[in-house]
């Protein structure tokens, strides 16, 4: 059975896996152990599984997996510069990292801004830290925005998507390595279907609607 893997992560599994090898045929068979260790630890934070995209035109899902650290109404002063229902995802080591667009639409624009490497379940992270934003326009002419935050241990943003580009719902948009969290903002007459400690799956949880 294939296990499904984002392509970024082969250059690290297939170093992982030379060294492991290299490190049992030269008889260090005790450090050899614990690079297989870190071998199957990279393959599961890679893994890509696929996800059944719920329907509706109405619905808005996770863009990440993890958990729900903030759902609250904001004043979003940077893209969007209003009123916006914010809800932030803090993603672990060990969640999967790929991420997904909450719903069909443009890509409008994307601001990439190097930064800091707090820890992302801090309130400061979604100023200082590295980070990456989409501006899309929705199927139904609403405008909101996926953040992609660097965490404490992350250290590379990957973002698929370019201005312009057309995504659907629950479409692979791009991935953080090694431990980060998500940021959406949504126009405030959405309904949201989250709260504080929820856990949620990428494409597959329903995190609001619109109206």
């Amino acid at each position: 059975m294939r296990i499904p893997l984002a392509r970024e992560g082969y250059p690290f599994i297939l170093a992982s896996i030379f060294v492991t090898i290299a490190l049992w045929l030269l008889g260090l068979h005790g450090i050899s152990w614990f690079f297989l260790a870190l071998t199957i630890f990279i393959v599961s934070f890679f893994r890509d599984p696929e996800r059944e995209i719920p329907a509706g035109p109405d619905s808005i899902v996770s863009p990440a997996d993890g958990r729900i650290i903030i759902a609250e109404k904001v004043f979003e002063d940077r893209f969007l510069k209003q009123d916006a229902l914010k809800i932030s995802i803090f993603m672990n080591v060990f969640n999967v990292h790929v991420n997904r667009a909450p719903a069909s639409g443009k890509v409008l624009g994307i601001f990439y801004n190097h930064g800091k490497f707090f820890s992302a379940d801090k309130d400061k992270a979604s100023l200082e830290n590295e980070q990456n934003a989409l501006l899309i326009e929705a199927d139904n002419g609403k405008n909101f925005v996926v953040n992609q935050i660097a965490g404490l241990i992350a250290r590379r943003i990957v973002c698929y998507a370019k201005q312009g580009d057309v995504l659907e719902k629950g479409k692979r948009f791009g991935m953080i390595r090694f431990g980060s969290r998500l940021d959406v903002y949504l126009p405030v007459d959405c309904r949201i279907n989250v709260k504080i400690g929820d856990k949620v799956k990428a494409g597959r949880s329903i995190i609001g609607h619109w109206r």
